[in-house]
Formats: structure tokens, sequence, C-alpha cells
């Protein structure tokens, strides 16, 4: 029982710090993008 405890623990942590990392990677590249745009205008 324990150690299916610690299993589904474990994966539900790879699986949130995944959704982190891509939501990191998004911001990431919008930022990118409204510089892109800013410098463009100017």
């Amino acid at each position: 029982m324990i150690r299916k405890a610690v299993l589904a623990l474990a994966v539900s942590s790879l699986v949130v710090g995944a959704a982190a990392c891509n939501t990191v990677r998004g911001v990431g590249q919008d930022i990118e993008s409204v510089a892109n745009s800013v410098d463009r205008a100017t």
C-alpha cells in the first residue's frame, strides 16, 4: 500500500514538474515575441 502511494506521488511530481517547465518555456517565448515586436516598431 505504501509502495503504491510513493509511486503515485513520484508520478504526479513528474507530471507537475513537466507542466511547470512547459509553462516557463511558454512565458519565455511570449516575452521574446513582445521584445521582437518592440524592436520592429522602433
